[in-house]
């Protein structure tokens, strides 16, 4: 049936970025052939493979976890079409915030991108009805916050029915989604459930990250910090279960380790473009220029996390389960 008004959505299908790397549409994330060494590739890039850009530091949460405490102006639409000129290269950006849907304008952000780039967008789902038309068939996948059931979620994140009503709100619109949840001790039992949830909502895959000691997190109990052991008993067990259950939805697991440090580059809202994390910097930042002043690969010639970033979105420095399509009848 086709719904007037709402564009057609790519379907799952590897999407060349250049240099031997593709994009997975199925598994939302990035590829290499395995016999291709990640430290070649980072130094033959002249851009990152992904970026993630603060539309706004506001959000309507106040998540147990959040580290973007500290506000920001938000950049006008003009700024962000510096940014975008300058961001040439860039094979992904992750359209972020704080929320990026509580941007009234959100719509006209995405069609200032998403010719130029493949476009994700995290986000917390609450404003998806206000956006979700305007987006559809522009965005690679929306990858929506939610730590587990209901109970999980309303205490580790925020309310729980008003997620799930905006995540409705996107699927009716056909935008592909990925679920990603920071792992606490205590959340834990909650995480095969938060593989059900999204082996129902046919995502594309369930992303699992390990809280870092800043902004609200700093408040944590110590026991909720699990180690990198238990982290790796974690997913072994998940992915015991995702055979068992044929949970379909890729599974990924990014602990802070050495070969993860500095990996993400985050613009903020005023163009700074930092390293994320690094361990022994000032508030996990790294500065590493402004992409309202200057072009990406110029800030990239710079940047000493390379192979770090590579390896970690190739999923060569993180754990990973491959997306299962679903059977076709």
């Amino acid at each position: 049936m086709t719904h007037l008004g709402i564009p057609a959505v790519p379907s799952p299908a590897s999407r060349p970025v250049g240099g031997g790397v593709a994009f997975a549409n199925d598994g939302h994330h990035f590829a290499a052939d395995t016999g291709v060494d990640t430290a070649s590739l980072a130094a033959a890039a002249s851009a990152p493979l992904s970026v993630i850009l603060q539309v706004t530091k506001r959000c309507n949460f106040d998540c147990s976890f959040c580290s973007e405490i500290l506000q920001l102006p938000d950049p006008t639409l003009e700024q962000l079409d510096v940014m975008r000129r300058n961001l040439t290269g860039v094979a992904r950006v992750f359209l972020s915030g704080g929320e990026p849907l509580m941007r009234r304008d959100f719509g006209e952000i995405v069609d200032m991108y998403h010719q130029d780039h493949i476009l994700a967008v995290p986000t917390n789902a609450t404003h998806g009805l206000q956006h979700a038309r305007q987006i559809a068939g522009k965005i690679a996948f929306a990858n929506v916050g939610l730590e587990g059931p209901r109970a999980t979620t309303n205490r580790v994140r925020g309310d729980y029915d008003q997620v799930m009503h905006g995540v409705r709100a996107l699927m009716d619109a056909g935008i592909p989604l990925s679920l990603s949840a920071v792992v606490y001790r205590s959340t834990l039992p909650a995480l095969p459930f938060t593989c059900q949830i999204a082996d129902v909502l046919d995502a594309g895959k369930v992303k699992l990250i390990m809280p870092l000691r800043k902004g609200n997190a700093l408040d944590l109990d110590e026991n909720e910090f699990i180690s990198d052991q238990e982290a790796a008993e974690t997913f072994s067990r998940l992915s015991e279960l995702r055979t068992v259950h044929q949970w379909r939805p890729a599974l990924r697991m990014t602990t802070w380790t050495p070969s993860n440090e500095g990996h993400m580059i985050v613009i903020e809202p005023n163009g700074v473009a930092r390293a994320w994390p690094v361990y022994d910097a000032p508030d996990l930042w790294e500065p590493l220029g402004n992409v309202l002043q200057e072009p990406i690969s110029a800030i990239w010639q710079r940047y000493r996390f390379k192979e770090n970033h590579f390896a970690k979105y190739l999923g060569r420095s993180i754990r990973t389960a491959a997306h299962t399509p679903a059977a076709r009848g």
